[in-house]
């Protein structure tokens, strides 16, 4: 019973609709009204910008990071012994997040695709892990400007350095970050359509600053 309840909290918090909330409240339009359609981070920084973009996918991330962090209120899962149990446990709390960001109940069930909460998964159960793919997301996003490359190329990196560079010896584990790389292909499939034809909006940084001058 314990468990269900928390996989419901943990629902809840990857519901919250951080992108439609500060387009809202701050821009005064709705998100999911414009660019590809999507309340996520990716969408935001197309739409409204770098810094409204960063601020949205800090706190998509954080919704993982603190779904995860549920599992510990299960006083079952409060002992080394059942180690195994938990990264289960917490895998499930953050895929419940992830279902929360992309159907979210305070949101008409039209979210985002998740990607940003599923990194805050990832790095709530393994930041060594995490940090390596966010190098690769910046290395691409530096070199090419697009969020949603940058995107699947990491989420490909993260079962590359699962099976073969950490060798996590978990099972589950394993099979979660090839779920999550074919996950993320297929829900960018837009996307990847997009990117082949040239029509993938960047996003600005700092080069664009340098063509102004």
């Amino acid at each position: 019973m314990t468990e269900f309840l928390l996989l419901f909290c943990a629902y809840l918090i990857g519901s919250v609709p951080t992108a439609v909330w500060v387009s809202k409240g701050v821009f005064g339009m709705d998100i999911r009204e414009y660019g590809s359609g999507n309340a996520g981070a990716t969408n935001t920084f197309r739409v409204l910008g770098p810094k409204a973009g960063t601020f949205v996918m800090l706190v998509d991330m954080l919704k993982g990071v603190l779904a995860v962090r549920l599992a510990y209120l299960a006083p079952y899962y409060q002992d080394h012994e059942h180690l195994t149990q938990l990264v289960n446990f917490q895998i499930g709390l953050g895929l419940a997040a992830v279902l929360g960001h992309i159907f979210p109940i305070w949101a008409g069930f039209r979210g985002g695709k998740g990607i940003a909460t599923l990194f805050g998964l990832v790095l709530a159960i393994q930041p060594v892990v995490a940090l390596c793919c966010v190098g690769v997301f910046l290395m691409i996003l530096f070199l090419t400007r697009y969020v949603s490359l940058s995107s699947i190329i990491a989420s490909i990196a993260f079962p590359v350095l699962i099976l073969y560079i950490f060798n996590e010896p978990e099972i589950f584990y394993r099979i979660f970050a090839i779920a999550v790389a074919l996950m993320v292909v297929l829900t960018h499939q837009k996307n990847i359509s997009r990117l082949l034809k040239g029509n993938e909006s960047k996003v600005p940084l700092f080069r664009n600053r340098r063509e102004k001058h």
